[in-house]
């Protein structure tokens, strides 16, 4: 069983358009892939797969403070210690705003009478879907929640599991972009990284980094530039810094509008407009990615 998981150092590089094609074109060339969208604070994965959800699990985050209002004396010592400003007085008693609430129990070691207590609070859901393509692990992580890299590990924990139970033999993984604390979670256990970016000046930028979180993390991997011919200086500049890194720039996509059209109607641009010249440079990369990821 081998992880692909496709990353970009920005959003808006394409990643998600290129992980539904790479669905597309795996079930259509016999290679059962278990499939998991780990960018859980903005998943759209399921937008172009549409799935149909089978099982839906809470994810509970931190905890948050709760001041009981028949035990509290209103002495306001859980004010003075709270250093997120998270209490204040609301209608002629203390309450905790949830969201300025850093869950560090401060406040519950200071109260003389014993009134706060932190409880545990729901922060997303996690589901199990079925999609065309094959099986979906995806997640929703709620506004202003934290532990979005925990919920990326249960994400891609429960695909491995259903990918080691009925034998798959990979797992295609839609990352989160960035090199933040999910994406760190995303490449985990990875067999390789496939970092998508575009030839403007943040999608170097933002490519470079992605590469050395990888490195750092001695997970091997490679290039897509996409839309390459609408900054042609850019590309090449992009190839002259892989050249140097010794990284493989593994394809190039051109600039199509039919990718944006398959997305409006909620299909990868390999199924929807397969002949196009996206499309051809899509399953190119494809093809030279499973030769390399499956070839063992």
């Amino acid at each position: 069983m081998r992880q692909l998981v496709i990353l970009s150092g920005k959003g808006g590089t394409g990643k998600t358009s290129i992980t539904a094609s790479f669905a597309h074109l795996a079930h259509g060339n016999g290679v059962r892939a278990v499939l998991a969208d780990a960018d859980v604070d903005a998943a759209n994965l399921e937008l172009v797969l549409s799935p149909r959800v089978v099982e839906v699990h809470d994810f509970m985050g931190g905890k948050v403070a709760w001041i009981n209002p028949e035990k509290c004396e209103g002495c306001g010592s859980c004010e003075q210690v709270c250093r997120f400003d998270a209490i204040a007085v609301h209608e002629e008693s203390y309450q905790v705003d949830a969201i300025a609430c850093d869950g560090c129990a401060a406040c519950v070691y200071q109260c003389p009478t014993n009134a706060i207590k932190m409880d545990s609070q729901l922060a997303g859901q996690w589901f199990r879907s079925t999609s065309r393509y094959g099986p979906l692990f995806h997640a929703a992580l709620r506004p202003a929640q934290e532990n979005s890299g925990k919920l990326v590990t249960l994400v891609k924990q429960q695909a491995r599991l259903l990918a080691m139970d009925e034998s798959y033999p990979l797992i295609l993984v839609d990352g989160p972009p960035g090199i933040g604390c999910p994406v760190i979670s995303a490449v985990s256990g990875a067999d390789m990284a496939l970092i998508i970016t575009e030839p403007t000046a943040a999608g170097a930028h933002d490519m470079e980094r992605a590469f050395k979180m990888t490195r750092h993390f001695n997970i091997p991997a490679c290039v897509c530039i996409n839309k390459s011919d609408i900054f042609l200086e850019g590309s090449a500049q992009i190839r002259a810094y892989c050249l140097e890194q010794n990284i493989e720039v593994l394809g190039e996509i051109p600039f199509d509008p039919n990718v944006t059209e398959a997305m409006v109607n909620g299909e990868p641009v390999t199924a929807y407009r397969p002949e196009s010249l996206a499309s051809k440079a899509i399953k190119q990369l494809w093809e030279r990615l499973v030769a390399g990821i499956l070839a063992d």
